[in-house]
Parts: structure tokens; C-alpha cells; sequence
């Protein structure tokens, strides 16, 4: 019974940082319905700041009560600053842009924040001192519990009451609430948006810095600290939503060590995959007026161009040609393109003429890899058959998670598709029985006719180029016009007889299992399989690719994935900051050409004609 108590005192101590880190990213998501995926690394800004005005310098030398207090806030104020820099240079001059291409853009900030820090504060962990007068434990029904804890307990309910006065009080919080549930009407009322939204970045990511700092006694500060779920799972622009979100997030973490340890890593995509399923707006969410759509309605494809498909035949005909006197090295760098090449086409397909953005693709992507080396290690079955395998595998993966994400819209649909591939993660990673866990797959090698690395490349040329070519006949299709026609109008598509609902269905389906045949590809390339596969960061570079090219040209996820994917693997080699340089290219990308290389393209062939 002691034993329980305790873990709910810890579970509440946790959901006070849980709360202060949703609360600042529900005010900016609510009122600007930006994906920032920044949020995250404003929170580690936080904590690394903390610990140097609180370990170095004259607060650090005044010590004591004010040198520790001191410190966080102004933690917390520095890292204010920094959010409104970033909304000031950055995203205020892409908010015209489609509004899932300010996520790349806040994708590039993530980089170049993590590279920047590794600068200043180096890899290694750094442990921040500990708060003054809340040092030792105190009694509490007979048990001793730490102080500080219990200080961070009374801080998540505090917050919460001053920012409802602040939002319901104050003539700022009424014109917050007001942009959240309609912010068309608020500018039309002539109120300053640009201003309104610089305000709500230095808000919401001081509110994220001061959680970052107020770590500082708990735990070590390090490169890894980021959060991002508990928005969702509460309701976009909920304060009330995030802080039950955070209650109900840090209770089950703390018991789910006791009863439940191996799902601890996911039990927060498994919260919010059930909390969305049931409550697609979340806890204490309503369906907010102009919700970020999962992409921008864009006029019909548009045929490519004559020059472009004369320079892509150039192109084909050079990567027929050449690669025999290309060395291993580039012949496998190549392969990985190829292999990217249709990983990003696949999530186009649901993307740009679908509608549906997916944070998750990396699902289906893991589900193919992981269905041919599950082939090879039990069945021992050559490659030819994992080929042909692996895309349906992937496909029926696609068939049942699409069942449930095809049902929500926006934000919502996004975040739930990042939820089952964080479960398929998971699984990947703990059912080491099966899956070997993070030790992987080893021996997943192509039948002995394609162990060249030339032969293997003309195989990766060939399937992949077939898939792409299958992808853009179907848009041309019958089936591709109405999956635009649902994306663009669902109203007037159900009133000519298109079942919406289906043809979304059926569209990720087939985008999973295009992507399943590029992870088999890739599997079997480098001859094993891992849980990363499946991970957030493979699902955030395709989401990046797509985005990089253009989502509204079927060119675009074919330039952003032979640049994304080639300029990564130069700078890998030349530059341990690589994340950093990649960071800066992908913002100047941002800022030159806000409709993706294909985008710029378009615009040149439009200017000559």
C-alpha cells in the first residue's frame, strides 16, 4: 500500500511538468494551428539554460534562494525570447505557405537547435543542483517523500489557475480564446495578428522553458528531452484537456512501471490512440473552426512538362548507363534513393491528392522489412518471396490502422497515424522473441543472383521505378480523380455517388503497401532489420521529403527525396555538425522556395510561358 501511495505522489509530481510543456505547445497549436515541432527542443533549451545561470556565472556565484529561483525564471524568460525569434525570423514569413510546410520548417529549427546545443553544452549529461529550502523529504501519511516533489505537485495546479485568469480575465486571453475557436473573425476585427501570434510563441515557450528548468533537481539534462502527445490526447486549445491529459499520462507511467513494464515506452501512444478513437477532438476538445487541414487543396496535377520529361529520360538513361563504373559505395547510396524515392511517392499518394497527412508512414515502411526478414529468419524463404510478400504484409498493416485514421481529419488524423506506428515500433522492439528486439534481424541478404551491388542497384532502379510509375498512373485514374475530388469537396463527392470514406480507405492501403516494398528493398540492401525502421525519425524524413519537393506536384516527393536523402548523406561525411548545415539548407528552402523544389519549377515554367 505504501509502495502504491508513493507512485501516485510521483505520478502527480510528473504530470505537473507534463502540464507545462502542453500547455505552452496548446496555446500556440490552438491559436496558430502550427505543428511546431520545435516545442520539444524549447523545453531542452530550457533545461540546459537553467543549468548554467543556476551552475555558472552570477547567479550561480550569488547562490542560495535567489540564485537558483533566479535562474529558472530567468530560464524561462530567455527561452521566451527564443520562441518569439523564431516566430518573428522565421514563421512569419512562411504563414501564407502551406500550413504543413511551416512543420518542415519547424522540423529545421529541431536540427539546428540540437546541433547548436551539442555545441555549447557538449553530448554528456549535466546535473543541475538542487533546489534551495525544498531539499530532504517530509512525512506524508507516514511515508517520506521528497520535497521538491511536493513542490512540483502544487505547481501544475497553480499554473493552470493563473492562466484560465489570464485567458478569461485579461483582454490578451480573450483575444487568444477568440483566434483559437475562429481567428479569421479576429482579423477581420482588425485585431494584429502577427503581433497576437508573436506574443503566443514567447508565451508557450517560456511556459516550456520553465518546465525544462524546473527538471533541473529531478534529472539530468540532456539531448534527449522532448514531449509533444499530451496536446492531443487532451484536445487542441484545452487548457482544462491538457492538464487532465497530464494527470492521466503521469499516473499511468507511474503504475505502468509496477503492473505493466513493457509497455511504459508506448503507453502514451497507446492512451492517445484509444482517447482519439473514441474522442476524435480529444478529452476536453472541441472541433475548432479552420482546423490545420492535413494538406493545402491544390488545382488538378498538372501534366509534367515536356523539358521535364525529356530530362528525365536523360536522367533514366544515365542511371542505366553509368553505374557500372561507379564503385560499391555510390552504387549503394544510389540503391538507399531509389528506395527513398518511392517511400516518399507512397506517402504523397495520401498526402497531396488524398489530403491525409500521416506522421507515421514509417509504420508501413518497417511492416515490409520487417515481413521479408521475418520470411528469411523462420521460414528461410529467398528474396523473391519476401518481394512479393512484403508489400501485402504492409498493405493489410495499412488496411487496419487506416480503418481507424481515415475516420478523423486534420491534426487529428496526422497524430493518430504517429500513435499505431509508435505501437508497431513497440512491438517491434519488446516481442524480442520474434523480432530479435533491438538486436534485430541479422542475414537478411538477396538471393545469391543479386549480392552485387551493381545487379542490386538495377533491381532497386527497376522495382522502385515501377512503383513510382504505378503511383502516378493512379492519380490519373479514375481512382486518383476522386480521391482528389474527396480531399477537395467530400460533400459534393458523396453527392455524384464517390463513397469518401472508401476511397480514403483504399488510397493508404495502397500508399502502405508501396511503402512496404521499399522497406523490403531497403532490408534487404543492408542485409538486417532494426526497430528504427519503424521509428519516428524514418517517418519524420519521409514527411520531410514530401514537403522538401512539393506536395502539390507529383514531381515533388521525387526531387525531395533525392535531395533530402543525398544531401544527408554528404553531410554525414564531411561534417559532424551535419545536422546543423542539413538544418540552415532546409530553412533557406523554406524561406526562397515555400512551394518545395517542384514548386519553384512550376513557377519558372509558368514565368516562360
Amino acid at each position: 500500500m505504501d509502495s502504491l501511495i508513493v507512485q501516485a505522489l510521483n505520478g502527480l509530481a510528473s504530470a505537473s511538468s507534463l502540464f507545462l510543456v502542453a500547455a505552452g505547445l496548446t496555446v500556440i497549436f490552438g491559436v496558430s494551428r502550427i505543428v511546431n515541432f520545435a516545442h520539444g527542443s524549447l523545453y531542452m533549451l530550457g533545461a540546459y539554460l537553467g543549468w548554467t545561470l543556476t551552475s555558472r556565472g552570477p547567479l550561480a556565484e550569488l547562490g542560495g534562494f535567489f540564485g537558483f529561483w533566479g535562474g529558472v525564471l530567468l530560464a524561462a524568460l530567455a527561452t521566451g525570447l527564443i520562441g518569439a525569434a523564431i516566430e518573428f525570423l522565421l514563421l512569419r514569413r512562411i504563414y501564407r505557405a502551406p500550413e504543413l510546410f511551416q512543420l518542415l520548417a519547424t522540423f529545421a529549427v529541431v536540427l539546428v537547435v540540437q546541433d547548436i546545443t551539442l555545441l555549447i553544452w557538449g553530448p554528456q549529461d549535466l546535473l543541475g543542483p538542487r533546489a534551495p529550502l525544498l531539499r530532504g523529504a517530509t512525512e506524508i501519511l507516514g511515508l517520506r517523500f521528497p520535497r521538491y516533489e511536493l513542490f512540483l505537485i502544487c505547481v501544475g495546479p497553480v499554473m493552470l489557475g493563473l492562466l484560465w485568469l489570464l485567458f478569461h480575465r485579461t483582454r490578451f486571453g480573450i483575444l487568444l480564446r477568440a483566434a483559437t475557436q475562429d481567428r479569421e473573425m479576429v482579423a477581420a476585427l482588425g485585431v494584429d495578428q502577427r503581433r497576437l501570434f508573436t506574443s503566443v510563441f514567447a508565451l508557450g515557450s517560456a511556459l516550456a522553458g520553465l518546465a525544462g528548468a524546473l527538471q533541473l533537481p529531478r534529472e539530468a539534462v540532456n539531448l534527449h528531452m522532448d514531449m509533444f502527445v499530451i496536446v492531443v490526447i487532451g484536445g487542441l486549445g484545452s487548457l482544462g484537456g491538457a492538464f487532465l491529459a497530464a494527470l492521466l499520462i503521469g499516473e499511468l507511467h507511474a503504475f505502468g512501471i509496477l503492473v505493466f513494464p513493457r509497455i511504459t515506452l508506448v503507453l502514451a501512444f497507446l492512451v492517445m490512440a484509444a482517447v482519439l478513437v473514441l474522442r476524435p477532438h480529444g478529452l476536453l476538445g472541441r472541433k475548432p473552426s479552420g482546423l490545420l487541414p492535413a494538406a493545402v487543396p491544390s488545382p488538378p496535377l498538372p501534366r509534367t512538362p515536356r523539358w521535364l520529361v525529356q530530362a528525365g529520360a536523360v536522367a533514366l538513361v544515365l542511371l542505366v548507363v553509368l553505374p557500372p563504373f561507379l564503385g560499391d559505395y555510390a552504387l549503394s547510396v544510389m540503391a538507399d534513393m531509389a528506395m527513398m524515392v518511392l517511400f516518399a511517392a507512397s506517402l504523397h499518394l495520401i498526402m497531396g491528392p488524398g489530403g491525409m497527412a500521416s506522421f507515421g508512414h514509417a509504420a508501413y515502411f518497417g511492416a515490409g522489412a520487417y515481413g521479408a526478414a521475418l520470411l528469411a529468419k523462420h521460414f528461410a524463404a529467398p528474396m523473391e518471396v519476401g518481394l512479393v510478400f512484403a508489400p501485402f504484409a504492409a498493405g493489410i498493416v495499412g488496411l487496419v490502422f487506416g480503418w481507424f485514421c481515415v475516420r478523423l481529419s486534420g491534426v487529428y488524423s496526422a497524430m493518430l497515424t504517429l500513435a499505431f506506428a509508435q505501437i508497431a515500433w513497440s512491438t517491434a522492439f519488446q516481442w524480442v522473441e520474434v523480432t530479435g528486439g533491438d538486436n534485430g534481424i541479422l542475414g537478411v541478404w538477396p538471393s545469391e543472383w543479386a549480392r552485387g551491388k551493381l545487379v542490386f542497384w538495377y533491381l532497386a532502379l527497376a522495382l522502385c521505378g515501377l512503383g513510382v510509375l504505378l503511383l502516378r498512373q493512379l492519380l490519373f485514374a479514375p481512382f486518383g480523380m476522386a480521391l482528389r475530388a474527396q480531399r477537395d469537396s467530400p460533400l459534393r463527392a458523396e453527392a455524384i455517388g464517390i463513397d469518401t470514406l472508401r476511397v480514403r480507405w483504399v488510397g493508404f492501403a495502397i500508399a502502405a503497401a508501396a511503402a512496404g516494398m521499399a522497406g523490403a528493398l531497403f532490408a534487404y540492401g543492408k542485409g538486417s532489420v532494426f526497430p528504427s525502421f519503424l521509428g519516428i525519425p524514418r517517418s519524420v524524413d519521409a514527411l520531410v521529403m514530401v514537403l522538401l519537393g512539393g506536395v502539390q506536384t507529383v514531381l515533388g516527393p521525387l526531387l525531395g527525396a533525392v535531395a533530402y536523402s543525398g544531401l544527408q548523406e554528404q553531410l554525414v561525411r564531411i561534417s559532424d555538425l551535419w545536422r546543423l548545415v542539413l538544418g540552415l539548407a532546409i530553412l533557406a528552402l523554406v524561406l526562397f522556395f515555400p512551394g518545395g523544389l517542384a514548386g519553384a519549377l512550376r513557377r519558372r515554367e509558368d514565368d516562360r510561358a
